[in-house]
């Protein structure tokens, strides 16, 4: 699957379930948003939403790799979040 597949594949996935999980942003970041991901690599994925609630970040993985047929990794994206993974998504993150 190639970065714009599944930048596509968000897109849609934005448009469809935005109101059912409050998502504001979502994107990918890491090897994905670098380029240099392969197949056997998994999606890192960056979400702001409304509200932040563990049910509704563990549901929205599912779907992702439901969606996806991919390992995928689930960061919220917070201003209390790590710092350093902070400046990594700030400096990689591509959103849809």
């Amino acid at each position: 699957m190639e970065q714009k597949e599944i930048l596509e594949g968000l897109r849609v996935y934005k448009k469809r379930f935005s109101k059912q999980y409050g998502i504001l942003d979502i994107g990918v970041f890491g090897s994905v948003a670098r380029g240099d991901y392969d197949n056997e690599s998994d999606v890192d994925i960056v979400v702001r939403l409304q509200k932040q609630d563990l049910f509704l970040l563990a549901g929205l993985k599912y779907d992702l790799e439901e969606t996806f047929h991919r390992s995928i990794d689930i960061v919220a994206y917070r201003d209390t979040m790590n710092p350093f993974l902070k400046k990594r998504i700030d400096r990689e993150a591509v959103y849809v």
